[in-house]
């Protein structure tokens, strides 16, 4: 099956490269497996309507650091990140399941609080959690859940539908999880050296929420529907603009133009990426953990949302030798590069 005869680092596979050299190999054997690995989703075949099943892994010290994640922002934030794998795929979620990795430091008050996120956002975005898994620990903190939920066939989205003119549109704003997880470490950093100085985290409210307390959106899923707006392709900003827009472009064998000066960034977020000497648009292009949705729509579909204040246009799809491309404020053309997150780059 696997025929390499040197070590290879998995950094320079990257978490999706990895992915993809495991299981290639692997067949898809029932015809109930409607799409298998590959998507925001798996799609199973489930009587009247598809159901739409993801998984994801939440580290401590890889993915989050309890020095400055309140536990019950921690299991809030770990069911957003996953039910917004179901939204991506233009779905809707209703079932989760939640498995704990614990190290003897966390006292039954300690998971509470993580219960106590995990039942907000259960509350919040009206979800049954069905189930899961304990165990011990010797690595801290691990968190799996797992999302489950529907879709009529003719309305699941995937990453391979974009079409040449289609507009390339992304809801909310970019960059501010990056920029609020840089003064959280900031902060960190200010605590370590000296303990007797207290967080300034004042006005940073809305930086500091997209990045320690994320909304899946499915508002904008059910938006779309009321619009009639399927879109020709869909995927969750996660690992950064850049990265994702790529995915799109690579599983729909297409190129694309977006605008800079189109990239929604908060005023807060533009301001303190200045304060800390980042450019806010490469905040917007590979911070990641946005959760927001980026989807490509037909161009006659454009007059039904255009007055929406929470979709941006940022671009349009083109043909794939045209590659993928930005043009700067000052009219610049720059090669696009995903140099978002990368699991395995330590």
């Amino acid at each position: 099956m696997f025929e390499n005869k040197e070590r290879t680092d998995l950094a320079e596979l990257g978490e999706f490269g990895l992915i993809r050299h495991l299981t290639d190999n692997f067949k898809i054997r029932h015809e109930s497996s409607i799409k298998g690995i590959g998507d925001d989703a798996a799609v199973l075949h489930a009587g009247d309507k598809e159901m739409l099943i993801s998984t994801d892994l939440l580290l401590e010290g890889i993915h989050f650091d309890l020095a400055y994640v309140p536990l019950m922002h921690l299991g809030y934030k770990a069911v957003q990140v996953n039910l917004s794998d179901i939204y991506a795929m233009n779905g809707v979620a209703s079932q989760i399941t939640v498995s704990l990795g614990l190290s003897s430091k966390f006292p039954l008050e300690a998971v509470e609080e993580i219960y106590k996120g995990i039942e907000l956002a259960c509350n919040k975005f009206n979800i049954d959690l069905i189930g899961g898994d304990t165990s011990s620990s010797k690595q801290g903190l691990v968190i799996s859940v797992t999302s489950i939920g529907f879709a009529e066939k003719a309305d699941i989205v995937y990453r391979n539908g974009a079409q040449e003119g289609d507009l390339l549109c992304v809801s909310g704003d970019l960059g501010g999880a990056y920029v609020g997880l840089q003064i959280l470490e900031r902060e960190k950093q200010i605590f370590l050296e000296n303990p007797n100085i207290q967080p300034d985290l004042e006005g940073k409210d809305y930086i500091i929420e997209r990045q320690l307390k994320p909304e899946g959106r499915r508002d904008i899923v059910d938006l779309l529907a009321q619009m009639k707006i399927i879109p020709t392709s869909m995927i969750d900003v996660s690992d950064g603009l850049a990265s994702e827009i790529m995915h799109i472009c690579k599983e729909s064998d297409k190129g694309c133009t977006i605008y800079e000066d189109k990239l929604p960034i908060d005023p807060m977020t533009y301001e303190t990426a200045r304060e800390l000497g980042i450019d806010p648009t490469v905040c917007a292009l590979n911070g990641g953990e946005d959760y927001e949705l980026l989807f490509t729509i037909r161009q006659d579909d454009y007059t039904k949302l255009k007055h929406d204040v929470d979709i941006s246009v940022i671009g349009h799809i083109t043909d794939k030798p045209s590659g993928c491309k930005m043009i700067s404020k000052s009219n610049v053309v720059h090669e696009l590069k995903a140099q978002g997150w990368n699991a395995f780059k330590l």
